[in-house]
């Protein structure tokens, strides 16, 4: 079973920074994309920013200028660099990833467990 484990929430000021970690922890044959998504109480999950193999990324509109994400292909890891953070990023965030691991089909998408980032005022 595929595993994506999230790192590196918590809690911080508004204007602070926080690195959320994500790694697959599964043989992998090939990272299709990974990203970030975030779910607010009462609303639904939304994207927050994902990178295909290519390397392009998409971010919301909302974190675009804040939020950074890379990868570390080697360690099969994507990293959320989050600066200038803001009350309203409170969130559960999730790592998700579109894989092709050993001995499952190709094209499959994981969910990690979320870590929750809070944001005071």
């Amino acid at each position: 079973q595929v595993q994506l484990v999230e790192s590196g929430g918590g809690l911080v000021q508004a204007g602070g920074s926080l690195r959320l970690s994500c790694a697959a922890s599964r043989s992998i044959i090939s990272i299709n994309s990974m990203g970030w998504y975030r779910q607010s109480p009462g609303k639904q999950r939304e994207l927050v920013v994902s990178i295909t193999s290519g390397g392009t990324t998409t971010y919301a509109d909302s974190v675009k200028g804040r939020f950074t994400i890379s990868r570390d292909n080697a360690k099969n890891t994507v990293y959320l660099q989050m600066n200038s953070l803001k009350p309203e990023d409170t969130a559960v965030y999730y790592c998700s990833a579109n894989l092709w691991v050993v001995a499952l089909p190709n094209g499959m998408r994981y969910w990690g467990k979320g870590t929750l980032v809070t944001v005071s005022s």
